[in-house]
């Protein structure tokens, strides 16, 4: 932690600050201040350098995609993209938004499962795009407008979550809003942000803060280290294991 914390100072003092504002606003308003520290975070130097230094990726993979199905009051969205791990690019951004925007829309569905195709949950957000929108004002306004937790947020309590393997970054900090979580024994959770230069911005610092609480939401972060699926049990962050993730 001290290691990663002197690496990335201003990212590291920027999200203890907003963890510690975060309980005192509704969710709402919570994000759109999660939102405005990631965008300052943004423009910072060492964004940009991390940005600079990313190893160039392979050849680029197929579109994400995000699969709905109904059954009766059940809603099933599934994260389609196992080639990449369930890495979530734009397409699949849109997806997530829209497919929780039809369940706050339709309130004859009662319930919202969240789950994904192949051996990842998520490896989190597609590195690929980090950098396309240079612009932080820019980018906060889109996030205020396309940002999955946004919708996400509003069915929270109607919403769970099957977690099989990797579950990180962006998918985890989506995950985390589900009032039910419950994962297989080989999954894993992390927040590797810091070490980008940035923060959780895809909704984490406040969905995760909400399950596990800030002190150990910051451990997450500025360690970066990953939780088994038995210490994730433990502090909240999963509510039951399972063998089979189906």
């Amino acid at each position: 932690m001290i290691a990663a914390t002197a690496a990335q100072p201003l990212a590291a003092a920027i999200v203890t600050q907003l963890l510690r504002i975060l309980p005192h606003l509704p969710d709402g308003e919570a994000l759109t201040a999660e939102s405005l520290a990631y965008a300052t975070l943004q423009g910072s130097a060492a964004h940009r350098n991390w940005i600079s230094k990313r190893l160039q990726s392979g050849p680029s993979l197929p579109e994400g995609r995000v699969e709905l199905s109904r059954d009766g009051n059940v809603l099933t969205v599934v994260l389609d993209r196992p080639e990449a791990n369930n890495a979530i690019d734009r397409a699949m951004r849109d997806g997530l938004h829209e497919a929780f925007a039809l369940a706050n829309a339709d309130r004859t569905i009662e319930r919202v499962v969240l789950q994904a195709r192949g051996r990842s949950f998520s490896l989190g957000a597609e590195l690929a795009e980090f950098g396309t929108t240079r612009n932080p004002a820019l980018a906060h306004a889109i996030r205020g407008v396309t940002l999955p937790a946004r919708e996400a947020v509003r069915c929270k309590d109607r919403m769970e979550v099957h977690v099989d393997g990797p579950c990180v970054g962006a998918g985890l900090e989506l995950a985390a809003f589900a009032s039910h979580i419950v994962a297989t024994r080989r999954s894993w959770f992390q927040l590797p942000e810091l070490a980008m230069g940035i923060l959780p911005g895809a909704g984490g610092c406040v969905s995760v803060s909400r399950r596990i609480g800030r002190q150990r939401t910051l451990l997450m972060v500025l360690s970066g280290r990953r939780l088994n699926a038995r210490e994730a049990l433990d502090w909240g962050l999963v509510d039951a294991l399972v063998d089979d993730a189906t």
